[in-house]
């Protein structure tokens, strides 16, 4: 991937900002070392003993998301569609995060899982689990990769950084914190964050809306750039998906965003499931993603907006638009507006933010990686029986291992211009066919534990063939929209697998399925009042409450 000279987007720094830097970087390891002391077992260290409130976890699951695929990918399809970007967070994050808190929350809480790999296990077979968590580790370091590139990119341009020097530094800061305080320090060290990247995002939302005359302003210039009226319309969004159809570009953002690729990440992807589960109680669990979803409904106004003043003021961008020769891709379009709006003397709390944001992104990729190869692979297949002591200590090697994994995969990264065309080719491969097998299972009690890892290889395999006839040329779409068509093939094949081998094997007995699917499930499980006794601590009224958010956000910006 080509990358900007620095004369492009070096700013100015003092004496004052590498101080503010320095001091961010004392702090998230001065809770790593804090977080050390109540560390005891692999329990505490891997989970942090399922003992954190409602509020932490909450913040913990949205910081862990908002990492680059916000702040670059996002903010690119900002510059590069508009506001059909919104979708991302509106339809494609905030009814799966409801869903999970409301539904599924019960069901992985309730059956005292560590993992989402576990709980596979729990409801089919040993065989699901260990494909489960092989393919999720693969994911895990290749996102944690994307964090670390992105993080790279911006020293690179803003300080002079080379990326060979900045990726080990940000991989050496987030391993130090995860490695002493396990996921309580990754977990409290995201809740910090997310307050850090939001000191970053307002000022710069608001400086480059002052630039362009506000929203309308925004609007009356962006829908003189490609795409045109798309620019400020977030339906059809055949400019996002880039599906000439209407009604097939709809169906494509409905079902291939909002329900297979969304459900299949929020719900499924144990990076995020892994903040409910160390939650101290069920209600808590249940509210964590419900929580949650406040904020995730209204960052697109920080990033989503500012990609489109990006589009609007920097020039760069422009050309690249309109087919100019250019190095600057759309991943550069954060480091350009930080250029263009934010004056000098604030760039400690700029750098600070974007330091906050990758590292919250890969720490949580990192402490998901290692519950997962501890508890899954090492002592439930292949180091069984061994002392505590001794998975405490294989969750942090592993720990070292996944950050220097992740500075290897970093540079695939690179091969891409848009970050989240990676992203979204991912979750098709991982987490769509993992949706498909676990929703399927969840609520149908005949589904076999055969049909369960059958389900998930050919979902995975649909998705992979999908990817290869995109990037060939076989199907004429871009690798956006591609994602969309191999998560939808990832689901219906794993669904219709899943179906055929269920019919030509046995299930489990029901004896073994209370709590693990919905029609053998008491109801009692589903609601939990010991800590639910007013409004705003109950799951369905704060889940009713953000959807009708979300609805009005789609009435005022869409």
């Amino acid at each position: 991937m080509a990358v900007l000279a620095q004369t492009d987007l070096r700013l100015d720094t003092t004496a004052i900002d590498y101080v503010f830097v320095v001091f961010y970087f004392v702090l998230v390891l001065g809770i790593g070392v804090m977080a050390r002391r109540s560390i005891s077992s692999s329990l505490d260290f891997l989970l942090s003993g399922r003992s954190l409130p409602a509020w932490v976890t909450g913040l913990a699951f949205v910081s862990a998301n908002l990492g680059a695929i916000e702040l670059i990918g996002m903010m690119a399809n900002g510059a590069q569609y508009g506001v059909a970007t919104f979708h991302y967070y509106w339809i494609g994050a905030i009814p799966a995060m409801v869903f999970l808190g409301i539904v599924m929350m019960p069901f992985y809480y309730g059956s005292k899982a560590r993992s989402v790999p576990e709980f596979l296990r729990k409801r089919f077979n040993k065989t699901t689990q260990r494909v489960n968590a092989v393919t999720f580790a693969v994911a895990a370091v290749l996102i944690a990769g994307v964090n670390l590139f992105a993080l790279g990119l911006i020293l690179e341009a803003l300080l002079g950084w080379s990326l060979n020097l900045a990726i080990p530094i940000a991989a050496l800061v987030v391993l130090s914190y995860t490695f002493l305080g396990g996921l309580s320090a990754a977990i409290y060290n995201e809740v910090l964050q997310f307050f850090v990247i939001v000191a970053l995002l307002i000022p710069l939302t608001v400086a480059g809306l002052a630039r362009v005359g506000g929203w309308d302003g925004l609007k009356a210039q962006v829908v003189g750039l490609p795409p045109g009226p798309e620019q400020v319309s977030t339906w059809p969004g055949t400019a996002l998906t880039e599906i000439a159809n209407p009604f097939l570009s709809v169906l494509g953002i409905v079902f291939g965003l909002g329900f297979v690729l969304s459900f299949g990440y929020w719900t499924t992807n144990f990076a995020e499931v892994q903040r409910a589960l160390s939650a101290r109680s069920m209600s808590a669990a249940r509210r964590t993603p419900i929580i949650a979803a406040f904020p995730k409904a209204l960052i697109p106004l920080v990033v989503v907006i500012p990609g489109m003043i990006a589009g609007v003021l920097v020039p760069q961008l422009t050309t690249l638009k309109e087919g100019g020769a250019t190095d600057i891709t759309y991943n550069n379009a954060l480091s350009l507006l930080m250029n263009e709006v934010l004056p000098n003397g604030i760039l400690g709390v700029a750098l600070a933010g974007l330091l906050a944001s990758f590292m919250a992104g890969m720490a949580a990729n990192v402490s998901s990686l290692n519950t997962v190869f501890t508890y899954d692979i090492w002592q439930d297949w292949v180091r069984p029986g061994r002392p505590d002591e001794y998975y405490l200590r294989v969750g942090r090697t592993i720990t070292v291992v996944g950050c220097v994994l992740a500075i290897g995969t970093a540079f695939i990264a690179g091969s891409f211009q848009n970050l989240m065309d990676y992203i979204q080719t991912l979750f098709s491969f991982f987490n769509a066919p993992l949706f498909a097998i676990f929703i399927l299972g969840l609520f149908w009690k005949r589904m076999t534990g055969t049909a369960g890892w059958t389900g998930l290889v050919s979902g995975t395999i649909a998705a992979i063939v999908i990817d290869v006839m995109v990037r060939s040329g076989v199907i004429a779409v871009s690798s956006q929209a591609g994602s969309f068509i191999g998560a939808s093939a990832a689901f219906v094949v794993g669904i219709a697998v899943a179906v055929a081998v269920s019919a030509v094997t046995a299930p489990k007995p029901d004896a073994e399925l209370v709590g693990l699917v919905w029609s053998l499930t008491p109801r009692e499980r589903m609601r939990t009042g010991e800590d639910e006794g007013s409004w705003w601590q109950s799951p369905v009224v704060l889940g009713a409450i953000v959807i009708a958010l979300t609805i009005v956000l789609y009435v005022l910006f869409g």
